[in-house]
């Protein structure tokens, strides 16, 4: 089964990536690098032991857009959005035995030294019997 790693940011967290200070400090180039290193060591983890099927980082919302539907005709609007700080920033999609082993993956992206820092784990549907609630 296929199972979608949803990681977390807000529009905050990309501008102390960046080195921009916030109510948080901003985050040396040392620290990025030593996170995009676990990042990476930790995807090379899964892709040794079969598990990784795709996984990518997302641009900070600001470069986001919105679409919907109002009467009919598009409208977009552009990101962050007003109604959530809470943002998609990444994801991984795994291929594993069950759902336990994919949520034992899940636990490898969360910030040890982030309290409160969560992702979220779902099955992927492989097919329109499997979107039963």
């Amino acid at each position: 089964m296929k199972y979608m790693i949803l990681l977390y940011g807000s529009q905050r967290d990309y501008d102390v990536l960046a080195g921009r200070p916030t109510d948080k400090p901003a985050m040396s180039p040392e620290e990025v690098a030593a996170m995009h290193d676990y990042m990476g060591s930790y995807h090379q983890k899964l892709v040794e032991s079969g598990e990784l099927v795709g996984g990518d980082g997302l641009t900070a919302p600001v470069h986001a857009r919105r679409v919907q539907l109002r009467g009919g005709v598009p409208v977009v609007t552009d990101g962050p959005y007003a109604e959530t700080q809470e943002v998609l920033a990444g994801f991984t999609i795994v291929e594993c035995e069950s759902f336990d082993r994919a949520t034992e993956i899940a636990a490898g992206f969360v910030n040890p030294n982030a309290e409160g820092e969560y992702v979220d784990v779902r099955p992927i549907a492989g097919g329109r019997d499997e979107l039963e609630l």
